[in-house]
C-alpha cells in the first residue's frame, strides 16, 4: 500500500496546486482516521482520499472535452455547474490509471453531491473531504465531532449545511443531494418508529 501511494502523490505533486495537493493529503489522513473509527478498509479509504481531487483542476474545457471522449454523462445542473464534474471525470480517470474497485470509483463519483446508496467507504470519503484538518469554517470543528460519533449523522449535517449555503448564495443543488439527505431523514425516522 504504502509504495502505491508514494507512488501517487509524486504523480498529484505534479499535476495539482499546493493547496489541492495539500487538501488531499488532508482528506486522505481523515479517510484513514474515519476508516479506522467505522471498520472500512483503510488501503481503499487513504486511496480515495488522496485521489478523490485528480481532476478537480482539469479545468472546463478539459471537463468537456474528457466526458465527451469517454462518454461519461452529466445531467443538466453538472452542465451548469462544471465544477461538480470533476467528481465523475476523478472517478474514470482512477479507474483507468489506478485500477479502483467499482467501491472506490462510487466513493470519488459521490463525493460532491452523495447518493443514496453510498455504503461506508463513500460516506467516509464524503465526510473526510469536508472535516480534514485544513478546513477553515465556523461549523467544522462540531462536524468533526459528529463525524467520530456518527457517520450517517455526519453526512446528514455536511448536507443540510451545503443545502443551506447553496440557497443562500443563490447556487444550484443538484438532486442527488437533497435525494441522499432525505433518504438518511428516512432511514433515521424509520429507526425512532
Amino acid at each position: 500500500m504504502e509504495n502505491n501511494i508514494e507512488k501517487i502523490k509524486e504523480e498529484l505533486k505534479g499535476t495539482l496546486s499546493e493547496k489541492r495537493f495539500n487538501h488531499s493529503i488532508g482528506v486522505m489522513n481523515m479517510a484513514i482516521k474515519l476508516a479506522k473509527q467505522y471498520k472500512v478498509d483503510e488501503e481503499k479509504a487513504a486511496l480515495v482520499g488522496l485521489t478523490h481531487d485528480i481532476a478537480k483542476e482539469l479545468g472546463v474545457p478539459k471537463s468537456m472535452e474528457y466526458i465527451k471522449k469517454n462518454r461519461i454523462e452529466i445531467d443538466e445542473v453538472e452542465r451548469k455547474a462544471p465544477s461538480l464534474l470533476h467528481a465523475k471525470i476523478g472517478a474514470d480517470m482512477v479507474k483507468n490509471k489506478y485500477q479502483f474497485t467499482k467501491d472506490m470509483q462510487n466513493a470519488i463519483k459521490y463525493h460532491t453531491t452523495g447518493n443514496p446508496h453510498m455504503d461506508k467507504l463513500a460516506k467516509v470519503l464524503y465526510v473526510a473531504d469536508k472535516t480534514e484538518e485544513n478546513r477553515k469554517f465556523k461549523e467544522v470543528e462540531e462536524l468533526r465531532k459528529i463525524a467520530m460519533e456518527n457517520l450517517d449523522e455526519a453526512v446528514f449535517a455536511i448536507l443540510t449545511l451545503d443545502i443551506k449555503k447553496n440557497i443562500e448564495q443563490n447556487k444550484l443543488i443538484h438532486i442527488q443531494s437533497i435525494k441522499t439527505r432525505n433518504a438518511l431523514l428516512d432511514k433515521k425516522a424509520k429507526k425512532i418508529s
